[in-house]
């Protein structure tokens, strides 16, 4: 199986029935997180146990993104079978934010840490991170295996590193925060998301990170002026196949 199934598509917090930040991405039985904001666990809970995991990834430190490992920390510490520690990659302050939650247990005792950005053998996958803008420290991901590409830029601003990370990718899931005329540095708006995809030739654009209550349908049109490929709007649940 090879597919990519949204846990959670909401920035800044879930608005009612939905989740925060948050993907699994399951390639020939190998499983992968890809941030675990608020509300993720309980939709990852119900694709897998806690111990079946292989790895989690963790773009930056902002709880829409990564408050959940705590919980997943808890999971894996309690209820977990797993023999050995989990790799988490994960770039600077996301291990002092998520361990002030309950210091008391400490994530090196369930995680296996590594940074990024960075270049790591992650199972079939070569990870690589590249430094993006964010209001924090903020690392977007590329994971190649045979006959996949997939780019996941989190909820970063544009810089000329985005296109290294989204360059021929097979799906982009991009952040799509911003609708309209907005701009700003540290987030990408939908348009500029399709301007991006067309510019990278990615082959599928998955929108994301959208600001609760938003219409995305709207984010879709205004990304699909600039691209002419395909574009999804993620929706918890929903299961690409790869």
């Amino acid at each position: 199986m090879r597919a990519l199934t949204v846990l959670g598509s909401c920035g800044a917090w879930p608005e009612a029935g939905r989740a925060a930040s948050g993907f699994l991405l399951e390639y020939e039985g190998f499983r992968v997180v890809l941030d675990l904001g608020y509300a993720t666990l309980p939709r990852l809970l119900a694709r897998c146990p806690a111990d079946a995991l292989d790895a989690v990834v963790v773009t930056h430190a902002h709880p829409d993104h990564c408050a959940d490992l705590s919980a997943l920390c808890r999971a894996l510490r309690f209820g977990g079978r797993r023999a050995g520690r989990v790799p988490l990659y994960c770039a600077p302050g996301v291990l002092a934010r998520v361990e002030a939650m309950e210091p008391t247990e400490p994530l090196d005792d369930v995680f296996a840490a590594h940074p990024l950005p960075g270049r790591h053998e992650v199972g079939p996958f070569l990870l690589e991170g590249r430094t993006l803008p964010h209001h924090v420290p903020h690392a977007g991901v590329r994971l190649t295996a045979p006959g996949l590409a997939l780019a996941y830029s989190g909820d970063a601003g544009p810089a000329p590193t985005l296109g290294e990370l989204a360059a021929g990718a097979d799906l982009w899931v991009a952040g799509a925060t911003l609708q309209g005329m907005r701009t700003d540095p540290h987030l990408l708006s939908a348009a500029e998301a399709g301007r991006w995809a067309a510019r990278c030739g990615v082959k599928r654009l998955l929108l994301t990170h959208f600001w609760p209550g938003a219409a995305r349908g709207v984010s879709v049109a205004e990304a699909t002026a600039a691209y002419d490929g395909e574009i999804l709007a993620a929706d918890e649940g929903m299961a690409v196949p790869l």
